[in-house]
């Protein structure tokens, strides 16, 4: 999770936004990026990304699958 200095809001207010938003900076501060100069799309298609990054799509497709699912209703969207 990206820390957030002073008063730091997202402009973002959606649910799963923070989560986006970390799985983005890290995509971009990848070698993939960086060094290979691909988009991030195509990292994440090459899977040629660090694990920390895999952690967060995986945690970016479980917060927005429950969005989706009825059953989470209750027990309140995943992500932060």
């Amino acid at each position: 999770m990206m820390r957030y200095e002073g008063n730091e809001k997202l402009a973002d207010v959606t649910s799963c936004a923070g989560v986006r938003a970390d799985l983005k900076m890290c995509l971009l501060e990848s070698e993939c990026c960086r060094l290979d100069k691909k988009t991030p799309r195509q990292c994440l298609q090459d899977n040629s990304v660090p694990p920390e990054c895999q952690v967060l799509r995986n945690t970016f497709y479980e917060c927005k699958r429950s969005l989706l699912d009825n059953r989470q209703r209750f027990r309140g969207h995943k992500g932060y």
